[in-house]
């Protein structure tokens, strides 16, 4: 039964939903319309792979004790901003924390730059299966380090009484507005100089951000109308209580657009590191790749996450 989930690994990267099962998706969606023309036909002719794989890496956490660490960093723990206490590089952080502490609290930006490598990797060896299925996890990565929330040890609201936020920030704004008032477009991709520095500014921004997006939800919820805050929502043929559409509205509001700008710039980054990932590996001639298509066991590997997902609980941090 573990088979297709060790042979998923193995091809794949040795906690915290980020942006929701749809925003993921759209991100890693928008994403391929930014690429330069050379990129096009293999990104677009393959738009659903990377769509529908954009939300692997959560799926992952349900089957995967450490994968969790993957997806955010408090990086609060290590003092104020700009934590320059933090090393950048890995090993240096390991000889400085340990390990294991950096796992306890998180360690995206690190994992992302390795997900960038092993898509580079992909490019090098003109393997269109491992270069589709780097670029839907690295773009799932990436856009986790652009949610404030998951630059925070408060990560819902958990110490200051605001259970919930977490999935209001990345999932009740986007599902609820993002098609029809959001602005998608965000210029082409550009050349990323020195990713692992580029995906710690992403971290950085988004760890600044955090008091604001904690801040401002908690003003609102002194202000707004006591019985407009929340309704009953159908999500996943289950009735919960969530946060009502109209006080998602004013949420969105008050922070200015910062959903809206954060999305955008997964968006780009996501894009920008795809096409760099391809650049620095000589422009490789996309229409010249090898294993075209995922094996069998490659495939089943892909189901049986899937099965594992839908039949799985977590202890890790869920947020919906």
């Amino acid at each position: 039964m573990f088979l297709g989930i060790e042979l998923l690994l193995s091809f794949s990267a040795k906690r915290s939903n980020a942006w929701g099962f749809f925003a993921h998706r759209r991100i890693n969606r928008l994403a391929v319309f930014t690429l330069p023309p050379a990129m096009m036909p293999l990104y677009k002719g393959n738009i659903e792979f990377v769509t529908e794989h954009a939300t692997d890496p959560d799926k992952l956490r349900y089957v995967l004790k450490e994968e969790g660490a993957h997806h955010y960093i408090d990086i609060d723990h290590y003092g104020i901003y700009p934590w320059d206490n933090l090393p950048r590089k890995w090993n240096e952080a390991v000889q400085k924390f340990s390990r294991d502490s950096l796992l306890t609290h998180g360690i995206v930006p690190w994992h992302a730059l390795q997900i960038y490598y092993r898509l580079e990797e992909a490019f090098k060896r003109n393997d269109q299966s491992a270069i589709l299925k780097w670029s839907a996890y690295l773009g799932h990565y990436v856009a986790d380090a652009c949610v404030p929330l998951h630059a925070t040890s408060n990560y819902d609201g958990q110490f200051t009484h605001q259970k919930g936020i977490h999935a209001l920030w990345e999932s009740n704004i986007p599902e609820l507005l993002a098609d029809s008032t959001f602005d998608y477009w965000t210029g082409k991709s550009e050349f990323i100089d020195h990713p692992g520095n580029y995906i710690w500014t992403l971290v950085l921004e988004s760890g600044k951000a955090a008091d604001t997006v904690l801040q401002i939800q908690k003003e609102l919820l002194r202000t707004f109308p006591p019985s407009q805050i929340y309704a009953f929502t159908n999500r996943n043929s289950q009735l919960i209580r969530s946060f009502s559409p109209q006080f998602v509205t004013a949420y969105n509001l008050r922070l200015n657009g910062m959903v809206e700008r954060r999305m955008l710039q997964s968006i780009h980054a996501i894009s920008s590191l795809w096409y760099t990932a391809w650049v620095n590996a000589g422009q490789p001639d996309l229409h010249q790749l090898s294993h075209k298509t995922f094996s069998e066991e490659e495939e089943t590997a892909f189901k049986t996450l899937d099965q594992q997902w839908h039949g799985a609980s977590i202890s890790d941090r869920l947020h919906e």
